[in-house]
């Protein structure tokens, strides 16, 4: 038991990274006032141009910057269509997921007439010397520098958001950005500052799946672990740590999923094999139906904010 106990911890925290590290991009542009839909398009398109970069430079941690550079010119045009143009934010966010879809799909089939692209380099991951004897905590060694990063951000951001100015002017924007505007916080700047963070945290995300979970990318990615962010976001009630500790849970979810299959071939042979692969998405709308309780979201997120009009 405590085997599999070991095994479903070590594939969470190799999970973890994508979801988590979206959530949080989630987080920081919807506090700004800006819906976040479009984080599955940005996961997608920074796993997909993090593999290539790591295919044309041998080298993942370029790849892992191709990845979020391509992430992050997507959320700045979603920045720029939402705030300066004050386009419908909805439509903006699945225009990008649609063409990330699409445009990705495209991309991958003339560039390496395959779904997948080849195998490449990967991110390293830190071993941690003698923790790795030591029963359960040997699950917590051997993962990717990316898993650490996501593990370190959530509170980095929670002393941002509320220990700091900055933190403070952000929600301040996100729920009153006439009455910010006022007080000479620059409501547009913030507006684009954050959405643009969050895209290059969504596409470090994506990238976690092409360089880190896997060697390579595929043309699966991210199967709606946007969407699974998304919802992390909602059920963590848009706080960081809300939202990784959601972001954990659904990776823990398809931890067991996997270690069902892996681990006790007995039980997974007595489920369907589509209900495991359903699990976590399940679990997903389980809990924002059901347990989160009221959950708020800033009072301008997807609202233009017009300074002729404050």
């Amino acid at each position: 038991m405590l085997a599999f106990l070991e095994a479903i911890l070590s594939s969470t925290l190799d999970f973890a990274p994508s979801i988590l590290l979206a959530a949080l991009g989630g987080v920081l542009s919807e506090r700004a006032g800006v819906v976040a839909l479009g984080i599955e398009g940005m996961m997608r398109l920074g796993a997909f141009f993090a593999a290539v970069g790591a295919l044309a430079s041998g080298n993942a941690w370029v790849g892992l910057g191709c990845g979020m550079a391509a992430a992050g010119i997507a959320a700045l045009m979603h920045a720029w269509l939402s705030i300066r143009w004050r386009s419908d934010q909805i439509i903006s966010g699945v225009a990008i997921n649609l063409v990330a879809l699409a445009g990705v799909t495209f991309l991958v089939e003339a560039l390496y007439g395959s779904t997948d692209t080849p195998a490449g380099a990967t991110i390293g991951r830190l071993n941690l010397g003698a923790i790795g004897e030591w029963p359960l905590l040997r699950a917590l060694d051997n993962h990717s520098h990316l898993t650490w990063i996501a593990l370190v951000l959530p509170i980095a951001l929670h002393v941002v958001f509320y220990r700091t100015p900055l933190g403070l002017r952000i929600l301040a924007v996100g729920e009153k950005p006439a009455a910010a505007a006022t007080l000479g916080v620059n409501v547009s700047a913030i507006r684009y500052g954050c959405v643009i963070v969050g895209g290059l945290l969504a596409g470090m995300g994506g990238s976690a799946l092409s360089i880190a979970t896997l060697d390579r990318f595929n043309n699966h990615m991210p199967a709606g672990q946007g969407f699974i962010a998304l919802a992390a976001v909602i059920f963590g009630k848009w706080t960081p740590l809300g939202a990784s500790g959601a972001a954990l849970f659904f990776a823990a979810a398809n931890a067991l999923r996997i270690g069902l299959e892996s681990s006790l071939p007995e039980v997974a042979s007595l489920v369907p094999t589509g209900f495991l692969l359903a699990l976590p998405y399940i679990l997903t709308l389980f809990l924002l139906a059901g347990f989160i309780g009221r959950a708020r979201a800033p009072a301008a997120s997807g609202v233009p904010f017009d300074t002729e009009r404050r």
